[in-house]
């Protein structure tokens, strides 16, 4: 069974949260700089973003508090597990993404990280607003009511 268009395949470290913790208002595909001992490591999928953000910086934008933990048959050429990551984008959509953080308040957060059809790392980052507790709280409460919903539709066609 062939794979529908753009649809993410081999999804390596996903930020299960940010949906939660954040109200996204757009997505964007991208390239990330990696080492040869950190794409090996990413194709273990041990990789972790739940705690990573991107930001801007001189110009680039940088993918901060990423972890990818050591490839073990590396021995001294390995990467450092926290470094810095550079994130590729094209100059408009840097500056559209730079422009939304500095005016609108909102940050960069990085959604998933997985190996597209040809076998490259690539990075879904999001465009994204902070919620307060009182949308948590809604958020919650669309989710059970959703699961109560599924429980009874399920239920109901038994009879």
């Amino acid at each position: 069974m062939a794979k529908a268009k753009g649809e993410k395949s081999n999804i390596v470290a996903e930020n299960r949260k940010a949906r939660f913790h954040y109200e996204i208002t757009d997505t964007l595909e991208a390239g990330l700089v990696l080492t040869g001992t950190e794409v090996k490591s990413l194709r273990l999928g041990k990789a972790t973003i739940a705690e990573s953000y991107a930001t801007e910086e001189g110009g680039e934008i940088w993918l901060i508090n990423s972890f990818v933990p050591e490839y073990l048959q590396a021995n001294r050429f390995n990467h450092e597990p926290k470094r810095r990551r550079k994130i590729l984008v094209h100059k408009t959509q840097r500056n559209r993404l730079a422009g939304a953080v500095q005016r609108d308040g909102m940050t960069l957060v990085p959604l998933k990280i997985y190996f597209n059809d040809r076998g490259m790392a690539k990075l879904e980052l999001a465009v994204a607003r902070g919620k307060n507790a009182p949308d948590k709280r809604e958020t919650l409460k669309e989710r059970d009511w959703n699961r109560q919903k599924q429980r009874v539709l399920k239920e109901g066609g038994r009879d």
